[in-house]
């Protein structure tokens, strides 16, 4: 039987920082304030000419020097994103190129907002399992603020841009699980953009609505953490780390309460980094990888919520 496991991390974050004191100045919030209702104290900004793709690129390159392979070993790209650089080609076949793999792989791209890395990692994970590939590269990213109003205080305040990325491969051994995916488009009125191609207005922003989008995300992880794990036969306490879309500090300790987990074995990047949805879970993962407190053999729950309603988990060995 096939498994797959994760090789390798990376990341990326623009250099500009913006701080809540930068915020104060364009909306009517405080420093006290935002950080007391999402823990958020500064996020990254993309510079003008900075693009979805050029993020995927460095957090790539990033992965692809730790796991130190040939880029054209990579059987399948998969990049997560509701932010990208063109309608078409993909984001996904724009990063094979600047890679440089000329191998014919596949490539596209996941649109699950916020939860789009969990689904992207289930989607290879498949992919390798089912024998078809040996090796994929999965990205998260979003330019978050290309599409935010700077003048509605429900929105800018929580997100930022950023990638991440994994490398992996097919093992003899299990490291991915199980992962679970779910969606309800009953709930798209709560969370979305509410303008595209098809359906163009003169509103092309993120529009939340906060309070019914913080209930359902917390009702949702709940409900989702026994789920997964009596899929893959583990209890609470085999969990050694948490590693959560990165979008309130409120929803993430809830999560860890239903998993019976302290703060201290959860990655909480969220404080830094804002919401950067495809590249939220991603980022967290390298960040926790990179400072050594995730070690191999470490059991590991990604879990992830966003537009659509969509929600999902992926529970591995890292």
């Amino acid at each position: 039987m096939n498994y797959s496991r994760i090789n390798a991390t990376g990341s990326y974050l623009p250099e500009r920082i913006m701080t809540n004191a930068e915020l104060e100045k364009l909306v009517d919030t405080t420093d006290e304030w935002i950080q007391a209702r999402t823990g958020i104290k500064e996020r990254h900004i993309a510079r003008d000419d900075e693009t979805t793709c050029d993020m995927c690129e460095q957090a790539a390159l990033s992965a692809l020097q730790a796991a130190d392979i040939d880029p054209n070993s990579i059987d399948l790209i998969i990049v997560a994103t509701s932010t990208p650089d063109l309608i078409y080609p993909s984001t996904a076949c724009l990063l094979q190129s600047r890679l440089g793999i000329t191998n014919g792989s596949g490539a596209f791209d996941v649109q699950a907002a916020c939860s789009g890395f969990v689904y992207a990692f289930s989607i290879a994970d498949k992919f390798i399992r089912s024998g078809s590939i040996k090796r994929a590269l999965v990205v998260g990213a979003d330019a978050n603020s290309k599409i935010l109003d700077w003048s509605d205080r429900g929105t800018c305040i929580l997100f930022g841009d950023g990638a991440g990325a994994i490398l992996i491969e097919a093992a003899q051994e299990p490291g991915v699980y199980t992962s679970n995916l779910h969606a309800n488009g009953a709930y798209s009125h709560l969370l979305q953009v509410p303008s595209g191609v098809s359906k163009p207005t003169d509103d092309p922003f993120i529009r939340m609505s906060g309070n019914e989008v913080f209930k359902f995300a917390v009702n949702a992880m709940g409900g989702i953490v026994e789920e997964t794990l009596s899929e893959c036969d583990l209890d609470k306490s085999d969990i050694d780390w948490l590693v959560p879309h990165q979008a309130n500090e409120r929803i993430i300790k809830a999560t860890a309460k239903k998993l019976g987990m302290t703060m201290d074995k959860v990655i909480l990047t969220v404080a830094e980094h804002g919401n950067t949805s495809g590249g939220s879970i991603p980022l967290a993962l390298d960040t926790g990888i990179r400072d050594g407190r995730i070690k191999r053999g470490d059991n590991l729950f990604l879990e992830a919520v966003g537009s659509g309603f969509t929600w999902g988990s992926v529970v591995l060995k890292y």
